[in-house]
């Protein structure tokens, strides 16, 4: 152990959370971002099918800001109807197409995984 000046302890106790701090947001940062991965392979394997072009259209978008990490998987090409496909609609002469959950499923299935490898890294250290 290094001897530390009683007058610099408090400025390398800051510094060495402060690494600490850099590093777990870092590995967060990247647990994130695989999560959004595997969320946006697994939305695309699972997305209905008729021509392929509906799970081609789902994309990945970075949002960093104010400490705030957020990943969010959209459809760049057909927005206007994820909800009709996921939650089913109704149909014009009357009836109910049913819902084909693609999105939702996907996002249930990995954000535990998420947490936990979270947590992990917050135990850890980064």
């Amino acid at each position: 152990m290094a001897n530390i000046s009683i007058d610099r302890l408090a400025s390398e106790i800051v510094k060495a959370v402060a690494e600490y701090n850099d590093d777990v947001s870092r590995s967060i940062d990247k647990a994130v971002d695989d999560a959004a991965d595997d969320v946006l392979r697994d939305t695309r394997a699972n997305a209905p099918k008729r021509t392929g072009d509906y799970a081609k259209g789902f994309k990945k978008t970075n949002r960093d800001s104010m400490g705030t990490t957020r990943r969010i998987i959209w459809n760049k090409k057909y927005s206007r109807i994820v909800h009709l496909l996921e939650f089913g609609h109704a149909k014009v002469g009357g009836g109910r197409v049913a819902g084909k959950p693609h999105l939702r499923l996907a996002y249930d299935r990995i954000e535990p995984q998420m947490m936990e490898k979270i947590r992990q890294i917050i135990r850890n250290g980064g």
